[in-house]
């Protein structure tokens, strides 16, 4: 039981972050990368080649993702 609630504790955070995320980045998206909408890997790509133009927020977001992607990579 205990990992159930644990396994579901990590989802609930997972998509609030998700949702953190869409919040902070939604415009930039919108601004910087329309002709990938709907299609999230290539709209994910295009904002990646764009970081330098992204609001601070969401550049926060993909800053933490290549930290989290170096960390993994080096074990």
């Amino acid at each position: 039981m205990g990992v159930a609630c644990l396994a579901t504790s990590t989802l609930a955070r997972a998509d609030s972050l998700r949702e953190q995320q869409t919040a902070a980045c939604k415009g930039d998206a919108v601004k910087l990368c329309t002709l990938a909408i709907p299609n999230e890997e290539k709209i994910t790509k295009c904002m990646e080649k764009k970081k330098d133009k992204l609001s601070p927020k969401c550049r926060a977001f993909f800053d933490k993702g290549l930290k989290d992607k170096k960390t993994s990579e080096k074990k």
